[in-house]
């Protein structure tokens, strides 16, 4: 197509219900008013600036250089761990503190600082991917009719913008003009309301005539419009120019982020910059999510510093009765804690003050109860699991050179928790495009094409493609279809290369491609140097079936106002000749009609109407004479649909010429009315007409769905993941799509929510817009409730809900939502058709706050945005145009596809990995800490710590902390072949078995006795034996050191026991520990005492000469881990989980026997009632229904 060629087919003349160009209306009264005060000067973007309107640049990110200090800061203190650190830290300055001040305050700021550069790189990478898109280029009026490329950022109010063929608008414009002569342009709006086929837009007549760059430079107007709103639809304007107004509609607007197609360039003034257009302002601020195991953690937070505070209190107490009766005839009985240093601490005479500073001191020494280095470890370790998803070879997407990308990593346990998954369509579950790929005419089903469901089921049943049996031509066949032709993969050797001709139905063959391509209204292109012709459809399925007719012999190549041509196989001569159509009457498709026709006359005079719609339309418009063919073609379209393919029924009719006359007298006046009642007088003209008609046949199209978009839904069934699609296309697409990806399946009762009723439609024909809010929204309860009351009725069924856009507003006002949900609960699939992008929002919040489980929301466009930000996990699609959806989400991936791995696999191990990890934080913590208070019970609850300072300072940093770092980042139950074999494992995190209050109150417990096992036999092997030659028992540093050390062996070695899957890393970090303990023991008590203080030389001189030290720290060992072992063992062996039944799958290697597999499988939670694996059990349960009734009537 050449750049600059002006079209001169007036496109806006081809449509029967043709658009009339905008009149001042009573919407327009309201410029000036309140939110309708915007001024724009076009031409003139310097006025803009005076008016303070904001510049173009776009950022999603969370913080500023200004706010990431005080708004990091109060996200980090946000976690009541952290405030009580802090507290700790202020007070380890007074003389209160057991310990150093440093060392308390060193690990705090170790903690915050890691976590606080964390979240400056993850926002660094979301203002790199906002820097792409402001630094994106367009070209812009400089002056004196020249035009130069300019950054979108620097795009102001009021600026003339040139945009080129397929390239997105920089902002929110006004079509002025384009390359088209009647000033029309095609625009895709897929990032916007996810809807594929292309729309029309029009300038205003009076702005068309400027054609070239230079007719600009004198080009001066005044545009008056509404103020920013989130409104797509919806558009109220004027334009002042040469002294004259003309009145704006949404038909002038050009959206930012929708794309230009099949136009070669416009012309448009920039009325809405930035954060003012409309798709911005759809959007929201990233919001600070968390997971709930996150916010769960914090309970226990509170949990454990409650006790803290309990024990604290107790000591306290104890301390304080103690130090009251300290004096004995004048004298102290602890003298040997020095109460000559202290003024009030051990004052007999002031036991209450001596009780309260005690209590702060127990507050700061208890303080390892909580287990500081847990978040800044999580934060670690969810960075490194978000590193291993990015780096996962199995989710990258060659095609598109795109990989998997965590965007946050916060939520990466989450994503093994999710109960709902809520899908938009268009670009998510398919790719755009149609395949034309079977038919039926004259009762004789062709095509040999395989569809992914079909495909999907083979796979699942492990059984070859019926028709690739057929015969070896066929298998030949299948490949050879696959051929570079966008919309079509159509093979049967039958009917292509003109073999219809010796078909049986050879005349109806003939006419049903004749039909196809003729009945649409498609726009015909020849490419210059090839003479290709290719085609300008307002949807892909008229595309495919005009390129299916073209590909068979009936070429459509050229279309004019009055007729339609084509290049068609004369079956006589056998050479293809040239005929032309007059076209009389478009009767165009709608959701009510389910249909479209259009009456032609052909070169021998015969007057034939050609129609194509529904089977729930069209069966009943036949003639008596037209069903010949109904029963084998109602059976093929049982065959398509059970396929997942889009059918439509195609028919005919001749028409004799008085008939016709009376149609087209009735039809062109109700097409000049202007009452309300116009579309219901056309309806009744084109239902007139539409009878009688002869059956010629079906077409099967597939809405191409992603590849392997059937196996993920069906794995992500079987794990037991509810899944809804919410999308902006009409209801029999979104069904029709439903069927394609097994969402929906035959024999599934479907639950229909719609407010296309008769008496609705008629209300709304009378206008009075309180009477039809009330109808509707009463309309709506009653069939939520009828349909409650069918799925009440039918426990063993499964059901489908169905609701389109209008109805959903009602459904999601207060007071009918949560019967909404309670009925969407019960279904099996959810399909909300016609959503907008704030009802796709809303319906999420629905889910997630009434069922309280995680919920995932994924999509592609700018119109999912709203979705992703309110879903417990935005999953954006990065493989489709436009990016959107993907600076909005917390993970990207190419393909819907990914998601079975990144939920099944990643999220599966990310779970168990945090779950178990965070168990062992508070096991480990509650060990140590409860040490420290047995400690202090024995020594009489003096505040006395029983370890020196740094080693309690070093506790969480080094010696404990990189085993369980490990334990997050590579652990792992099953192999992720397990995990996708038997995807049931995943309702281990939807069930959160592994982070119950059970399961962490049972790890805690353990920690309890083994810090009393530990105080215990330390103190009982010390207490009353002699440790040095001179006969002298242990001193407190002995024994603190003693106790250290069993507590880094027992914690470490409990370690060793949890892992499922060693690696060297594993076994470097555990024992690693532990000699990093021995080294820095050895290195620290080297240094001067006035620094090492009870540490000073205390291994080499005491305890390592020493055999008892090294036969406590075995026996303590040994005693506290035996018991766990048993436990362990005897619930793997007894009373497994599903995880340890899938690893004595692995270990007995049955993997691969089907039988005992099955075995496992049916201890599955929830029953499958959508994907392949239900649609292959509803077969079977038919077939052996069958059999049994077939041997009981023996």
């Amino acid at each position: 197509m050449a750049r600059g060629r002006r079209r001169k087919f007036h496109v806006s003349k081809l449509y029967s219900f043709a658009c009339v160009r905008p009149k001042f209306e009573e919407d327009h009264s309201q410029l000036g008013g309140p939110g309708f005060s915007r001024v724009v000067s076009a031409n003139d973007p310097e006025d803009a600036i005076n008016l303070s309107y904001g510049s173009n640049y776009v950022s999603t990110t969370k913080y500023t250089l200004a706010t990431f200090i005080p708004k990091s800061l109060f996200e980090q203190f946000r976690r009541v761990a952290n405030i009580y650190f802090l507290i700790s830290g202020c007070l380890s300055f007074t003389p209160l503190a057991p310990y150093t001040a440093w060392s308390a305050v060193f690990p705090l700021i170790v903690v915050i600082g890691a976590t606080m550069a964390k979240e400056a790189v993850e926002d660094w990478r979301r203002s790199q991917q906002d820097t792409e898109v402001n630094n994106r280029k367009v070209k812009v009026h400089q002056g004196d009719g020249n035009f130069d490329y300019t950054e979108w950022k620097k795009l102001r109010v009021g600026n003339i913008v040139k945009v080129d063929k397929d390239e997105f608008f920089p902002a929110d414009l006004i079509l002025l003009s384009s390359s088209y002569e009647n000033a029309i342009c095609y625009v895709e709006t897929m990032n916007l309301d996810g809807e594929t086929n292309l729309k029309l837009k029009q300038s205003l007549e009076a702005t068309s005539i400027f054609q070239s760059d230079s007719s600009f430079k004198d080009f001066k107007a005044i545009i008056r419009c509404e103020d920013p709103n989130a409104s797509l639809y919806s558009f109220v304007g004027s334009m002042e120019h040469d002294d004259k107004q003309y009145p704006l509609s949404p038909q002038q607007l050009l959206l930012r982020d929708s794309k230009l197609r099949n136009t070669d360039y416009v012309y448009g003034a920039v009325i809405f910059t930035g954060h003012d257009t409309k798709v911005m302002q759809n959007a929201t601020s990233p919001p600070s999510k968390r997971s709930k195991i996150e916010r769960k953690m914090d309970k226990i937070i509170y949990l454990l510093l409650s006790a803290l505070v309990l024990i604290s209190a107790v000591g306290s107490i104890f301390f304080g009765i103690a130090t009251h009766d300290d004096l004995e005839d004048g004298k102290m009985k602890r003298w040997y804690l020095r109460p000559d240093q202290s003024k009030i601490y051990f004052d007999p005479n002031r036991a209450p003050a001596a009780a309260v500073l005690h209590f702060l001191t127990a507050m700061i020494l208890y303080g390892y109860f909580i287990p500081i280095s847990l978040y800044v470890s999580i934060e670690i370790v969810k960075v490194l699991q978000a590193i291993f998803i990015n780096q996962d070879i199995q989710m990258y997407h060659e095609e598109s050179d795109k990989p998997a990308h965590a965007r946050t990593s916060n939520l990466n346990e989450e994503l093994g928790q999710v109960d709902t998954i809520l899908s938009d369509k268009t670009g998510t579950l398919t790719c755009n495009s149609m395949e034309f790929i079977k038919c039926s005419i004259a009762g004789t089903a062709y095509g040999h094409g395989v569809t992914e469901v079909e495909r999907a089921m083979t796979r699942t049943k492990g059984t070859p493609l019926i028709n690739e049996l057929d015969d070896e031509d066929h298998e030949e066949n299948h490949v050879d279809a696959k051929s570079a032709i966008k919309g079509f993969n159509f093979e049967d050797r039958r009917i292509m290369n003109q073999n219809w001709v010796n078909e049986p139905h050879a005349d109806a063959i003939q006419k049903f491609f004749r039909l196809l391509a003729i009945c649409h209204t498609c726009i015909p292109e020849a490419d210059k140097d090839s003479g290709k012709i290719s085609y300008e459809a307002e949807s892909p399925d008229e595309a495919a079936f005009v390129i299916a007719a073209r590909e068979l012999g009936f070429e459509f190549y050229q279309r004019t106002q009055t007729s339609i041509s084509l290049h068609e196989l004369d079956p006589m001569s056998g050479r293809t000749v040239e005929r032309s159509y007059r076209l009389l009457n478009i009767l165009e498709f709608s959701s009510s009609r389910k249909r479209m026709s259009v009456i032609v006359q052909d070169e021998e005079g015969k007057l034939l109407l050609l129609s194509k719609g529904a089977d729930s339309v069209m069966f009943e418009r036949l003639a008596k004479n037209g069903r010949e063919f109904e029963e084998k073609t109602k059976e093929h379209l049982n065959e398509y649909a059970d396929a997942g393919l889009r059918t439509l029924v195609l028919a005919y009719r001749e028409l004799d010429e008085e008939e016709y006359m009376t149609f087209n007298k009735k039809f062109m006046a109700a097409k000049n009315l202007v009452s309300a009642d116009r579309d219901e007088k056309i309806e009744e003209a084109a239902d007139m007409i539409e009878r009688d008609l002869i059956l010629l046949g079906a077409t099967a199209v597939e809405d191409k769905l992603q590849v392997g978009v059937p196996e993920c839904i069906d794995k992500l069934a079987q794990a037991g993941i509810k899944i809804w699609v919410l999308t902006g296309d009409k209801m029999e697409t979104a069904i029709n799509i439903g069927f394609s990806c097994s969402l929906l399946r035959q024999g599934m009762n479907q639950i229909i929510i719609t407010l296309e009723t008769p008496e609705i439609i008629g209300l709304v024909k009378s206008g009075n817009k309180d009477a039809i809010a009330k109808a509707s929204k009463d309309s709506v309860i009653h069939q939520i409730r009828e349909g409650r009351k069918l799925i009440s009725s039918s426990s063993a069924e499964s059901f489908a809900l169905i609701i389109d856009g209008k109805s959903l507003t009602y459904a999601l006002e207060d007071g009918v939502k949560d019967m909404f949900l309670q009925l969407a609960i019960g279904c099996a699939s959810v399909i909300c058709c016609r959503s907008s992008p704030i009802q796709k929002a809303l319906v999420t919040r629905l889910v997630k706050t009434g069922t309280r489980k995680v919920t995932l929301a994924i999509g592609d466009g700018a119109n999912d945005v709203g979705m992703l930000q309110e879903a417990d996990i935005g999953v954006g699609i990065s493989g489709a145009e436009g990016m959107q959806a993907v600076m909005s989400s917390d993970v990207a991936i190419a393909q819907f596809r990914f998601l079975e791995r990144l939920l099944l696999v990643h999220g599966h191990w990310c779970y168990r990995r945090i779950s178990s990890m965070i168990c062992y934080f508070f096991y480990k913590n509650i060990t140590f800490g409860l040490t420290l208070f047995l400690f202090e019970a024995y020594a009489s609850f003096s505040g006395q710590p029983a370890y020196n300072d740094w080693f309690m300072s070093f506790y969480n940093v080094f010696f404990t902390s990189l085993p369980v770092i490990a334990l997050g980042v590579f652990d792992q139950d099953v192999s992720a072949r397990f995990c996708l074999k038997f995807p049931m494992l995943y309702q281990e995190g939807v069930q959160n078995v592994l982070f119950s209050w059970t399961r962490l109150l049972s790890w805690m417990f353990n920690g309890i006795l083994n810090a009393i096992a530990i105080l215990f036999f330390c103190t009982s092997a010390f207490q009353h034996q002699a440790f040095r030659k001179g006969g002298e028992v242990v001193g407190f540093e002995v024994l603190g050191a003693t106790m250290y050390t069993c507590v880094v062996w027992v914690v470490n070695c409990q370690m060793a026991l949890s892992v499922s899957y060693f690696t060297l890393i594993q076994h470097i970090f555990i024992w690693g520990g532990v000699a990093l303990w021995y080294l820095f023991l050895l290195v620290y008590g080297a240094i001067i005492p006035t620094i090492s203080t009870t540490a000073f030389m205390v291994f080499v001189e005491a305890l390592a000469p020493a055999p008892s030290y090294w036969i406590v720290t075995l026996f303590v060992v040994l005693a506290t881990l035996i018991p766990y072992f048993a436990f362990a063992a005897i619930q793997m062996r007894f009373f497994p989980m599903y995880h340890n039944m899938v690893q004595w799958i692995r270990l007995e290697g049955r993997a691969d026997d089907p039988e005992y597999c099955q075995v496992v499988r049916q201890r599955s939670v929830r029953p499958t009632t959508v994907g392949v694996s239900a649609r292959l059990d509803k077969v079977s349960q038919l077939i052996t229904r069958k059999v049994h009734h077939a041997v009981h009537s023996l």
